[in-house]
């Protein structure tokens, strides 16, 4: 198959290109290097269909954000999560519609948190905002291309290189396992939870 991968430099992005890359003929963007696009810039990812043309599959992993407080004083950075995580993976899907072949899938990436802390409220509202629409996409996907999403959690490398304790994350391998069973595999409309060791 031939596969897009958005996000493959980021650390969840370049395992999960990597493990497809085994089987499958993989094509990396990511917002720098030979094949850019920026999630949040709707005119990027028109601009990357456009290079690539058609595909068996496409997977997401550009899904950034952090914590923002509801005190935060300025609304562009109170939403700046917004564009890039939810609305430029909904515009990703519409966009792959007609770049997808008969039969593939698109996996976005969602997430979660253990439990509500501050600062998490618009990644709650931006996460279940993004399995609601893959749950209710998903009946309008032509062609027989099914349309997931994953949510990793905590990446265990990623703690590290936060300085965190790891103990709570999952090895990146492991995250990249449950995204390639979603291209593999033959789930559709579902949000795939990595499960934590």
């Amino acid at each position: 198959m031939k596969i897009l991968v958005i996000g493959a430099t980021g650390t969840i992005g370049s395992a999960v290109a990597e493990g497809l890359a085994a089987r499958h003929d993989v094509v990396r963007a990511a917002r720098r290097g030979p094949l850019r696009v920026d999630m949040a810039e709707a005119a990027t990812i028109d601009a990357l269909f456009t290079e690539v043309r058609e595909v068996d599959a496409v997977v997401c992993c550009a899904a950034s954000g952090g914590l923002t407080p509801l005190d935060v004083p300025s609304d562009t950075a109170f939403w700046s999560g917004l564009d890039g995580k939810l609305l430029g993976q909904v515009n990703l899907v519409r966009r792959a519609l007609s770049h997808v072949r008969d039969g593939g899938s698109v996996t976005l990436t969602s997430g979660r948190f253990a439990e509500p802390v501050p600062g998490s409220s618009l990644g709650y509202l931006v996460n279940a905002g993004l399995e609601a629409f893959v749950h209710a996409a998903a009946t309008e996907m032509p062609r027989g291309v099914r349309l997931n999403t994953v949510s990793p959690g905590w990446v265990r490398e990623t703690l590290l290189g936060l300085g965190m304790d790891p103990a709570a994350g999952t090895p990146v391998a492991d995250v990249a396992r449950v995204y390639m069973e979603a291209v593999e595999g033959a789930a559709h409309g579902r949000t795939l939870a990595v499960s934590v060791p």
